[in-house]
């Protein structure tokens, strides 16, 4: 990610006043553990976020292993093993076998990254993939206001 977003994410989250939106960095063994698990490679910039802030909330949820006490204590495993649970007889299926799931939006709908980085949303309603952002920089350059 760049380092100007970076900055901001860090003033941000390390304010006082946002200590429950901030979880704690992921260690080397927790990625190693999820992605043997969920047989993906997280991405760099994805990687870089939750090495530094965990899982956090920057205009919305991005889960890692240990969150912000105001996200929950699902994980990037958990929520990804859900959701291929929750869909393992639709079209998705197949996208999320080499996918992991980092989000929901407000309907509870999965917020993905592929295996070229991409991010997507699926919505349940319709059963389309929508693209999101085409990294994880712009998904969270896209969502990210200081207030």
């Amino acid at each position: 990610m760049n380092d100007a977003l970076m900055k901001r994410l860090k003033a941000f989250l390390l304010r006082e006043d946002n200590i429950t939106l901030l979880g704690s960095p992921a260690t080397e063994d927790e990625i190693s553990n999820a992605q043997q698990r969920l047989h993906v490679d997280f991405y760099d910039d994805y990687l870089q976020f939750i090495r530094t802030f965990g899982g956090a909330y920057v205009g919305l949820a991005v889960y890692a292993f240990s969150n912000g006490s105001s996200l929950g204590k699902e994980s990037v495993v958990d929520l990804t093993l859900r959701f291929r649970e929750q869909f393992q007889s639709s079209d998705f299926a197949e996208t999320l076998q080499t996918s992991y799931v980092i989000s929901m939006d407000g309907s509870g709908d999965p917020i993905f990254i592929d295996q070229a980085g991409q991010v997507f949303m699926y919505d349940h309603l319709t059963g389309e993939i929508k693209l999101t952002a085409a990294s994880f920089e712009s998904l969270i350059e896209n969502n990210f206001i200081e207030w």
